[in-house]
């Protein structure tokens, strides 16, 4: 776990060598362990093949033998890692679409390494607030009707059936759940699952809800309200 490492260790994923090579410098001038791989297909057999696993995954759009959105559905049917998206692709659908397929983050190309390893701080901080010890006193699991979130394990069900969220998803959840009837602006939100030093777009949220609700609604469940002009809040269980 990120907790007993001294660096994270990341995957920089982009057909670009002299880009991995640029990032990798400053990544690693920064703490970082850093990993290549020139294409999504070699991506994903790092990952599959590492002795241990990845705290963050930098992953390029445009790539040839697998793209990244693709790399990045796929890494989501059995990863939770954290996944930055790097696109020289301005397009707001492209955005939305990279952040509803489960990435925790979108920068543009042009960049400047040091916006990456920002950026990389931050997602890392919110894993490590996400997964902190909490105080003796603190409930160790929010529930709503037969949604359960173990804050301790990190893991979310439904009735006995695990629901698997990504650390971005299950914060917002955690927040929600732990204010029942609140009425949250995307700024609430963005600040206390994303950290007050967020680089997100508020629209960003709505991005992770929609997500949030697919992975809800095999079981008949719908966990997020939109109050219209306002935010978002939990919806009373049935």
């Amino acid at each position: 776990m990120l907790a007993r490492r001294t660096m994270a260790r990341l995957l920089v994923v982009d057909d670009d060598s002299h880009l991995r090579e640029v990032l990798r410098f400053a990544l690693v001038r920064a703490g970082h362990e850093v990993v290549e791989a020139a294409h999504g297909l070699e991506a994903l057999e790092r990952v599959a093949d590492a002795a241990s696993p990845f705290d963050c995954v930098l992953l390029d759009i445009l790539m040839p033998e697998l793209d990244g959105l693709e790399t990045c559905r796929r890494l989501r049917q059995s990863s939770e890692v954290p996944i930055l998206f790097l696109s020289s692709r301005d397009e707001e659908l492209d955005r939305i679409l990279g952040l509803e397929l489960g990435a925790d983050d979108y920068i543009t190309k042009p960049f400047s390494p040091r916006e990456v390893v920002t950026r990389v701080k931050v997602v890392l901080r919110r894993v490590a607030r996400a997964t902190a010890a909490r105080p003796e006193d603190a409930p160790r699991t929010l529930r709503a009707g037969t949604v359960a979130l173990d804050l301790e394990t990190h893991r979310c069900h439904v009735g006995e059936t695990e629901v698997v969220l990504t650390v971005t998803e299950f914060e917002l959840l955690r927040v929600l759940l732990g204010a029942p009837g609140r009425v949250f602006t995307r700024d609430d939100l963005l600040d206390r699952a994303f950290g007050a030093d967020h680089h997100v777009a508020d629209r960003t949220i709505d991005s992770h809800v929609r997500r949030l609700r697919a992975k809800f609604a095999p079981h008949g469940l719908e966990p997020v309200e939109t109050v219209y002009g306002v935010g978002y809040r939990l919806r009373e269980p049935r």
